[in-house]
């Protein structure tokens, strides 16, 4: 009878520690799965979100319970609980700070140094025309503004070194980077590359295109565009200041 009655006082214990246990897994399940094609990415985001609810329940189940776990003097139980609650507030603490981020930055993915005449794509074209990605298209009045105002430093860097120099280091900054070299046109002053992200394999295309300064030297501009998703997390402007910034150091 005693063992019976510490099963019955245990089974809630054990359902919010695998509550907490199953809400972690789903983060990088759902983001991996998405990056070796089991789902599409909403597949992966509907993981996060069930990743979400579950820790939600065992975070705010998990208090109460540890409550009762103290006043009843029940000790068996309270490793199980504390574990779930500690579980579901790192998977909710996870989601938060990248909803945090989210919200700092507009929701837009093309980005480019030149909002003018931003670089155009050329064989990459036709590699998102059949991912089905986002189209190519930038509208300086609606993405300029937002631009501008979220990423400031997203602009033109002149250089000394003449097109030909500066081409081939973009080639090997990228290359540094990780991004995957599609095209390089020497005579356009043009090297297309795509870039994947670790967890969800999202693919974003990236083009810098390099031409003649003053007094014999370059200027050069690069334009970052994800081929899925509204909002990059301000992903493509980063990647933009890092090729920038591995151009003039």
């Amino acid at each position: 009878m005693n063992d019976q009655a510490v099963e019955t006082k245990r089974w809630w214990s054990q359902a919010i520690l695998i509550g907490g246990v199953i809400a972690v897994v789903c983060l990088p399940l759902g983001a991996l799965g998405t990056k070796i094609g089991l789902w599409e990415f909403t597949g992966g985001f509907m993981l996060l979100a069930a990743g979400a609810v579950l820790a939600t329940l065992a975070s705010f189940l998990g208090v109460l319970a540890y409550i009762v776990c103290l006043r009843n003097g029940l000790t068996l139980e309270r490793p199980a609980v504390l574990i779930g609650v500690l579980l579901g507030v790192l998977v909710l603490a996870v989601l938060g700070m990248q909803y945090s981020r989210a919200s700092s930055v507009p929701p837009i993915h093309n980005i480019s140094t030149d909002t003018v005449n931003p670089p155009q794509f050329d064989k990459i074209v036709a590699i998102r025309n059949a991912a089905k990605a986002n189209p190519l298209a930038y509208d300086a009045a609606v993405l300029g503004p937002q631009q501008a105002a979220a990423y400031p430093e997203v602009k033109s860097l002149e250089l000394m070194a003449p097109v030909g120099e500066t081409l081939d280091r973009a080639e090997a900054v990228m290359r540094a980077m990780g991004l995957e070299i599609v095209a390089v046109n020497k005579s356009s002053g043009l090297v297309e590359a795509t870039a994947t992200t670790f967890w969800f394999g999202f693919k974003d295309d990236v083009a810098v295109r390099v031409a003649s300064g003053a007094n014999g030297g370059s200027v050069v501009d690069v334009r970052s565009v994800s081929r899925v998703g509204q909002s990059d997390l301000g992903a493509n402007a980063a990647r933009i200041g890092e090729i920038l910034n591995g151009l003039s150091g």
